[in-house]
């Protein structure tokens, strides 16, 4: 019995992972993020440098696509885009997935891109986890803990396209704020 007590306090003891909390309040409801700095370093730090900058706030989801994600982070509610830091490297081989309720960072067709704009999967999105869908990924950083009902909330609202910019919600989902709640 006593060889068996260490494995079985490791069985029942499993490992938690508490990393830095955002809050996002937006116009139809709030969300909470919880980051992984130990998966995703440079972009965790990148997230919370926009977080702690004010920078999301004002910004809208511009993107909405029931069925497979949600994005936001660069544009304002009368569609300039916001000036940036420079991209970062992709880090989509760290072992997190595009899962439901999961946060990465959008990316152009070049891998190492983004910069401010994230989105959250609705949907279990394998076909982003690296090296699909073109031998890159996208980089998850994190996941929403906290009032996944806002997030459902944004998936279905109607969109239309308006110059450059398709699944544009019609009425705007703004987020009012975006800051750390815990360290």
């Amino acid at each position: 019995m006593k060889k068996l007590l260490p494995v079985l306090l490791l069985l029942i003891t499993p490992h938690v992972f508490a990393g830095p909390k955002v809050e996002f309040k937006t116009s139809v409801g709030d969300f909470v993020v919880e980051v992984n700095p130990e998966k995703a370093p440079k972009t965790v730090e990148n997230f919370l440098g926009y977080v702690n900058s004010g920078f999301y706030d004002g910004t809208i989801f511009h993107r909405v696509i029931n069925n497979f994600m949600v994005q936001g982070g660069g544009f304002t509610q009368d569609m300039q885009q916001k000036n940036t830091k420079a991209p970062i490297p992709l880090e989509s081989q760290n072992g997190l997935n595009n899962a439901v309720y999961s946060i990465a960072m959008a990316r152009t067709n070049i891998p190492d891109s983004a910069t401010a704009q994230f989105f959250i999967n609705v949907v279990n999105n394998k076909n982003l986890d690296y090296p699909r869908p073109d031998g890159h990924g996208y980089a998850v950083f994190g996941m929403v803990i906290k009032g996944t009902e806002t997030i459902d909330k944004i998936k279905v609202v109607s969109t239309t396209r308006k110059g450059p910019f398709a699944d544009l919600p019609v009425t705007p989902i703004v987020i009012k704020s975006a800051k750390v709640i815990s360290k």
